[in-house]
């Protein structure tokens, strides 16, 4: 099994990023775990996951008080869910950093 890992800053301040890691054996991603963090109030937060912890593919969105609202994602492949959510973090971080702070208050 190979292991690939890496983390990219999605704005200058590098206030906001984009943790990577995906398990691949025979050319099949196996497990993987993406995730968006936002740096608020002298602290990383994560806000939005898509991993496999579970056994089938999923999306995690965390929110301040601790709560977690999972949405299951069926009928895909761990690649196209890994890819679905790659996209949908890096065109939706803003929104998803701003619902996140309002719910702080």
């Amino acid at each position: 099994m190979a292991v690939r890992e890496f983390v990219i800053y999605l704005d200058e301040d590098q206030r906001n990023r984009y943790r990577h890691r995906h398990e691949w054996q025979q050319g099949r991603v196996t497990g993987f775990r993406i995730q968006y963090e936002a740096f608020i109030a002298g602290r990383w937060h994560p806000v939005v996951r898509y991993d496999t912890a579970h056994g089938q593919p999923h999306k995690g969105t965390l929110h301040p008080d601790g709560a977690q609202s999972k949405e299951m994602v069926s009928g895909y492949s761990n690649a196209d869910v890994l890819t679905i959510g790659q996209r949908d973090i890096m065109e939706n971080w803003m929104r998803y950093r701003a619902e996140y702070e309002k719910e702080m208050g």
